[in-house]
C-alpha cells in the first residue's frame, strides 16, 4: 500500500527520549492525514546531506523555510511502521522534492528445529500410516503463503520546506552523546570501553 501525501503542509525530522535512548522519527502532515515513520538516526543524517546535496545540484535560491520553533513532532506521535529504505530526487516540473520511504520488513522465521522434529516423528510411524496419510493428503502441494508488499510512504514538499527538515533533522542529531575523541564511537555517562585504547575504559570527563 502506498500512502502519498501530495503536497504536504508540514515535514520534518525529530527525536523523543534522552541521549543514547532516542527514537527518531520522520513525520508530514496534509489536511487531516498525519503520517510518522520511525527511522534510525543514520537515515536522518544521510537525509539531511542529501537535501543539502539535492538543492546544491538544483541550483536555484532557497528560502530559509519554517522556522525551528515548527518543527516539532505532533502528536500523537504514532509510526506507521520502521523504514527500511529512504529515497530522495527532485521534480523540475514541480520544483518539488519528492521522500519515499519503503518499510522494513522482517526476515522470514526459519523454523528448522521444528522441522526436523516434525521428520523424526514421522520416520517412527509404521509404513502403513504413512501409506494412510499420502492417500488422505493426495498429490496435493500446501500452498504456501504469500509474501507481503513492503508498505511505501511518498512525501512531496517544498525546497524550503525540505531545507528546514535537514537543519533541523542535522541539528537534533548532533544533540546525542558526545563522541570519543579516539575512536568516534558515543560516550555514556561512565564512559565507554574504547578500541582505541585497546579496550580500556575512556572516561565521559576527558
Amino acid at each position: 500500500m502506498l500512502i502519498e501525501l501530495d503536497p504536504v503542509e508540514r515535514i520534518t525530522a525529530d527525536a523523543v527520549g534522552p541521549p543514547g535512548e532516542r527514537a527518531f522519527y520522520i513525520q508530514a502532515r496534509r489536511q487531516n492525514r498525519l503520517v510518522t515513520i520511525l527511522v534510525e538516526k543514520q537515515q536522518v543524517q544521510l537525509l539531511a546531506a542529501s537535501v543539502v546535496e539535492i538543492l546544491a545540484r538544483v541550483g536555484k535560491e532557497t528560502g530559509q523555510g519554517p522556522p525551528e520553533e515548527a518543527m516539532a513532532l505532533e502528536e500523537p506521535i504514532l509510526p506507521e511502521w520502521r523504514a527500511g529504505r529512504l529515497s530522495i530526487g527532485y521534480q523540475d516540473e514541480r520544483d518539488l522534492i519528492v521522500l519515499e520511504a519503503e518499510e522494513l520488513m522482517p526476515e522470514a522465521e526459519v523454523e528448522d528445529e521444528e522441522e526436523e522434529s516434525e521428520e523424526s516423528e514421522e520416520s517412527e510411524e509404521s509404513e502403513e500410516a504413512e501409506e494412510a496419510e499420502e492417500a488422505e493428503d493426495g498429490d496435493e502441494t500446501p500452498a504456501e503463503p504469500e509474501e507481503r508488499e513492503p508498505e511505501r510512504v511518498r512525501f512531496w514538499a517544498t525546497r524550503e520546506q525540505m531545507l528546514s527538515l535537514a537543519r533541523h533533522g542535522a541539528a537534533v542529531c548532533a544533540q546525542g552523546r558526545p563522541q570519543c575523541p579516539l575512536c568516534g564511537n558515543p560516550l555514556d555517562a561512565e564512559g565507554h570501553i574504547c578500541p582505541a585504547l585497546n579496550g580500556h575504559r575512556q572516561s565521559s570527563d576527558e
